[in-house]
């Protein structure tokens, strides 16, 4: 028995200090959104591979500039042999001593030389990569806008799912008191004869039931407070408290946008549209083999042969033009799979499209839908509450069984919640419509890019 009491009680001060080392902060939903923004893994990454194509879209448009090389070369050489073009044949009838004595020695040659190349046409290739690349960074740019989207999104949820589950241990613990009061009383009611055992027993698995769903509960606040948390990068004891006061109270006052104006303003589908535009530039890319080749070309030539002949000044200006004749046969299928992947654009174009249209009537009913359920809950927990009360003065003056005093608590217990749940879905749902619109971020008055 006394060892029973001493574990009850370093329980009871393991409580105790558990619950002051988390430190609770209430925050409001704009300030968690901003914060999350900042800190979210995803977002990083959206914004690097946004940098990624901008850089590469620079690297391609440097390809408009001429390429201008400069190499140098020192090479020794083993006793050539040097036979000067031009002389008579007579030199020939020389003895093999005097040729030798007249032959240079040479053992080094040293070159240098500078090329310039300007490309002037190629068939519209270089152009038109400049604009299948401009058009992917932007892509990445709106993805990594529709990856903002989607995190403020997250942290909305997991606001609304907090406070169900807060508010459901806050309204838990207020009738795990009245139950654990009953509980007192039957047994009081019970040794004096004045009940039955069995009202008792009901009453203790009212109890029962009663701490096992305030269990459930504590352990979803700390699950969903767990993903909040991480995803806002802030200290593992943190313990976040939901309020209705954590809404913007203006959240209603941003209109959701009709359906041609979502359509123009979800970053998504802007993205594939990019993608789309990229694709048909890369087709005009793949066409471009059908074209010659036209360049600027200079360049400008040192040559030192050792004792034999010294090159300065030998600049040369000119154009070349360049043909690969077998790409008549060869560069068809480039082009046709260059118009296949084009056709893939516009198909996913008009799938996403499809999507989000059903998403924007499916948002816009379970908005309407959660608007309802909110007045309709309100007015059960009037009468939920009215109803335990009189079926508890009817109890009081044994005008009804202890099965009617419990299933009236029960009611009102679940009409409180469900209320709860249901003020949250009005604004939940109400930023699923936005979402689904394109305007979450519009909402929080944060900027998109």
């Amino acid at each position: 028995m006394k060892s029973n009491s001493f574990l009850a009680l370093l329980f009871f001060l393991f409580g105790i200090v558990s619950g002051q080392a988390q430190q609770k902060t209430s925050m409001s939903l704009h300030d968690a959104v901003a914060l999350a923004l900042e800190k979210s893994n995803e977002v990083g990454l959206a914004s690097s591979k946004a940098t990624t194509k901008k850089l590469e879209f620079e690297a391609v448009k440097n390809n408009r500039y001429p390429d201008f090389k400069v190499s140098g070369q020192y090479m020794r050489l083993t006793n050539a042999n040097i036979k000067q073009a031009g002389k008579s044949s007579s030199s020939t009838t020389t003895t093999s001593s005097t040729q030798s004595s007249d032959s240079p020695k040479v053992n080094q040659l040293i070159l240098g030389q500078a090329n310039l190349n300007l490309p002037l046409f190629s068939g519209f290739k270089l152009k038109n990569s400049i604009a299948a690349s401009e058009n992917v960074y932007e892509a990445e740019v709106s993805n990594s806008a529709y990856t903002k989207e989607e995190t403020a999104m997250k942290v909305v949820e997991y606001y609304a799912d907090l406070y169900k589950a807060q508010k459901s241990v806050e309204l838990l613990k207020e009738s795990l008191k009245s139950s654990e009061q009953r509980v007192t009383d039957f047994k009081s009611l019970e040794e004096n004869g004045v009940i039955a055992r069995n009202d008792l027993l009901k009453a203790q698995l009212q109890l029962s039931k009663t701490q096992l769903s305030l269990e459930e509960s504590e352990k979803n606040v700390k699950i969903l407070n767990y993903y909040l948390i991480t995803l806002l990068k802030l200290a593992p004891e943190t313990l976040i408290v939901v309020s209705p006061d954590n809404i913007d109270p203006n959240l209603f006052s941003n209109s959701p946008k009709s359906e041609s104006e979502a359509l123009q303003n979800r970053k998504d589908l802007e993205a594939v549209r990019l993608l789309g535009k990229a694709s048909d530039a890369q087709i005009k890319v793949a066409k471009s083999g059908y074209y010659p080749s036209l360049a600027f070309v200079a360049g400008y030539t040192a040559l030192d042969l050792q004792n034999v002949v010294t090159v300065s000044n030998a600049v040369n200006v000119g154009i070349g033009l360049s043909y690969n004749v077998s790409s008549i046969f060869k560069n068809g299928k480039e082009v046709a799979a260059a118009k296949s992947k084009a056709q893939e654009a516009k198909q996913q174009e008009a799938i996403l499209t499809d999507y989000i249209k059903l998403e924007i009537v499916k948002a816009k009913e379970e908005y309407e839908l959660a608007t309802k359920q909110d007045q309709v809950y309100s007015e059960a927990v009037v009468q939920a509450t009215e109803n335990y009360r009189i079926v508890k003065d009817k109890y009081d003056n044994g005008l009804s069984n202890t099965n009617d005093l419990l299933d009236a608590d029960v009611e009102q217990l679940g009409s409180k919640i469900n209320q709860a749940y249901a003020k949250a879905n009005v604004a939940l749902k109400y930023y699923e419509l936005l979402n689904a619109s394109g305007q979450v971020l519009q909402s929080f008055n944060l900027t998109k890019n």
